[in-house]
């Protein structure tokens, strides 16, 4: 059943500090789950809505490691990176914020293929939050304006792909104009997707390469990693997960560099996903999961 929706304006002692304090403050929030507290520790993580298989894999690299780091997720709910930073923390038990450029009701809610994810967040003590009211479809300006409110939840905010006119962008000079640090993802200088990453890094944007590196600009204490041992139970694993130390592959070719039967590679790939050892990024392609 559907979390009733609360309201909650400027004034009350329970709106967020970082949004009063803001550039053009919202004058209310609508919103489902448990507000943002002062206190808490926020990354947003932004980027593409059709991500490259490089930008999925690194997306669920880096938002995995802020969540083990113990913190928050920000984003905006729709497809692509936005859809991995809230799926890393509801898959790892922990809270994430979503923030709306419609109303949060059902029908308002966009995307629609997110509400299941939506509901997830919610259940999972995150919260959905939007200063449009509950009806209130999305228009041209309201996406834009929401990630005013991206950014100043935020500590930081990170780009994880983005063309030269994305709007993730918007959310990167929303954080510049706040005094916040910009993380980018670099990418090949062929690849549009990359386009607006690699801008922000030219003009100052910080480049990093995993969640350490965000990590450690924040001055947070970063752990030597625990990864998992990438060491198989039988040859036939270890053959597998050696295909894919250098990238992520789809079954056919998983198949012809290992050299081994089609149906051996079908029966253990599900084995290694269940152990965490391979991740996959959609369309039957897997990579290693060195988290």
């Amino acid at each position: 059943m559907e979390t009733e929706i609360e309201k909650i304006d400027k004034d009350s002692e329970a709106f967020p500090n970082c949004l009063r304090d803001m550039p053009s403050a919202p004058k209310v929030l609508y919103f489902r789950g448990k507000l943002p507290a002062n206190d808490e520790k926020r990354v947003a993580m932004v980027g593409s809505r059709v991500c490259s298989d490089y930008g999925r894999r690194a997306g669920a690299d880096i938002a995995q490691g802020l969540v083990d780091a113990g913190f928050t997720i920000v984003s905006g709910l729709t497809q692509g990176v936005d859809t991995i930073g809230h799926t890393a923390a509801v898959e790892s038990g922990r809270r994430t914020i979503a923030v709306l450029g419609t109303g949060i009701d059902r029908a308002s809610l966009y995307p629609q293929s997110n509400l299941d994810l939506s509901e997830k967040i919610v259940n999972n003590g995150g919260c959905l939050l939007s200063e449009y009211p509950p009806g209130m479809h999305g228009a041209k300006y309201t996406f834009p304006q929401r990630n005013r409110i991206v950014a100043a939840l935020s500590k930081a905010v990170v780009v994880i792909e983005a063309k030269i006119k994305s709007g993730s962008l918007i959310t990167a000079r929303w954080a510049q104009k706040m005094g916040k640090p910009v993380f980018a993802l670099p990418g090949s200088i062929y690849a549009l997707n990359s386009g607006g990453c690699n801008d922000l890094i030219r003009q100052g944007a910080i480049l990093i390469r995993n969640a350490s590196d965000i990590l450690e600009a924040l001055g947070h204490a970063v752990t030597p990693s625990q990864q998992k041992t990438l060491f198989g139970a039988t040859p036939e694993e270890n053959l597998i997960l050696e295909a894919l130390s250098e990238e992520a592959l789809e079954m056919d070719k998983i198949i012809t560099k290992t050299t081994l039967p089609p149906q051996t590679v079908l029966s253990i790939i599900p084995v290694l996903e269940i152990k965490g050892l391979v991740k996959n990024i959609g369309g039957m392609k897997y990579y290693l999961n060195r988290n």
